[in-house]
């Protein structure tokens, strides 16, 4: 089974592929890159962050989904649920 990180290299290799992911919103692939990091720290599942989130495991699947196809943006309130459900914070800056 390939990793996260074998899969993109896989697909980044392609350059239609690698121009289309560069053109897409670089921010919210990284509160994603973000999210599933410190998820995979903590040995979470997504059942399990749906559980502390007060949800069921398929909306985080859709947030976490959302944010990958930049076709949707979640709330502040959902991403500080997902960072409280990691024993984490959220941190918005302006730069």
């Amino acid at each position: 089974m390939l990793t996260h990180a074998d899969l993109k290299a896989k697909a980044l290799s392609d350059p239609e592929v690698r121009a289309e992911y560069e053109r897409l919103n670089r921010e919210e692939f990284a509160i994603l890159d973000e999210m599933l990091a410190a998820r995979r720290e903590a040995g979470l599942t997504q059942a399990q962050i749906a559980e502390r989130m007060g949800t069921k495991a398929p909306a985080v699947a859709r947030l976490e989904r959302a944010l990958a196809s930049g076709k949707h943006s979640p709330s502040i309130t959902t991403l500080r649920k997902y960072a409280a459900a990691l024993g984490k914070r959220l941190e918005v800056h302006l730069v």
